[in-house]
């Protein structure tokens, strides 16, 4: 029964539970469409409001953890920075450059991934692993990059994009660094409550945060705490104890498929013929980096 614990799932467990928190990550780009707030303001909204619903958890934590001080705090504060960079510059940037511009762009991030792994985690990819990125970025391609537009105009938001995605890299890889040396809530209350922190701050030098806000975009900010945060960021994090950082990566590229079902489901915007060819190439990259981290993790 140890197996199936919360603590140490089983690892089918696992990666289903890695999958619905890139589903729960794919709500976001639905959520911040139907939300007209100041992109800077529901960033750190969102940060903030998830450090606040996982509070108790922290505590919890911090009750049983005797070695908890500034020290572990500080190993929150690079990723938080990371983590506010991505969230602010990718609605800048995907504002300035078409969507299917910033939403390849913001994919790439497996490309960028095994070099901050190993930069910070010394942790190497492998043929196959590096194998199944290629077949998974290969769906991606098909999915959005027949409509990528190369265009001088669009240089600067697709720069912004690029940055977004080496903030998102980082975050990613310095999550899979101390998620073995720290309880899970004592690492991400601290990252979000900073990561908000730092987002609010940088809002008041556009706008004042000290002002009426619709009901609508309220309870749109409330759920992109609750859903893409709390249930996405969180459990990808929690999947970086289990998995190497290129399986998380690269099983978040799924979240265009996620988001595609449910632009059908509350936009109904049907989804091309190509999108099914594509999602099908990109599980099965999925299972291939799945399967290449299996066979190092036996090798060891």
């Amino acid at each position: 029964m140890r197996n199936l614990s919360l603590r140490n799932p089983h690892p089918a467990l696992r990666f289903a539970l890695l999958l619905f928190g890139v589903m729960c990550g794919s709500t976001a780009v639905i959520l911040i469409k139907a939300s007209n707030e100041h992109p800077f303001l529901v960033a750190s909204y969102r940060l903030l409001l998830a450090s606040v619903i996982l509070f108790p958890f922290f505590l919890r934590d911090l009750k049983e953890e005797p070695f908890y001080g500034w020290r572990q705090v500080s190993w929150t504060l690079l990723p938080a920075l990371a983590l506010a960079i991505h969230f602010m510059s990718w609605v800048v940037g995907a504002r300035m450059t078409p969507v299917a511009n910033a939403s390849l762009i913001a994919n790439l991030t497996p490309v960028a991934m095994p070099f901050f792994v190993w930069l910070f985690f010394r942790e190497r990819v492998n043929r196959i692993e590096v194998l199944g990125t290629l077949l998974t970025l290969l769906g991606l391609i098909l999915l959005t990059g027949f409509t990528f537009r190369v265009n001088p105009a669009h240089f600067k938001g697709n720069l912004i994009c690029f940055g977004s995605m080496l903030a998102f890299a980082m975050y990613l890889a310095l999550g899979r660094r101390n998620g073995g040396r720290i309880r899970l809530w004592l690492y991400m209350v601290p990252l979000y409550f900073f990561a908000g922190l730092i987002s609010l701050i940088t809002a008041t030098f556009w706008i004042n945060p000290i002002k009426p806000y619709t009901l609508s975009n309220i309870l749109y900010i409330l759920a992109l705490a609750a859903i893409p945060t709390v249930g996405g960021h969180t459990i990808l994090n929690y999947s970086l104890k289990f998995f190497r950082g290129q399986v998380v990566s690269v099983t978040n590229l799924s979240q265009p498929i996620f988001a595609t079902f449910l632009g059908y489901l509350v936009f109904k915007e049907k989804p091309a013929a190509l999108f099914y060819l594509a999602a099908g190439i990109m599980m099965a990259g999925i299972l291939m980096v799945l399967h290449g981290s299996r066979l190092h993790q036996a090798a060891r």
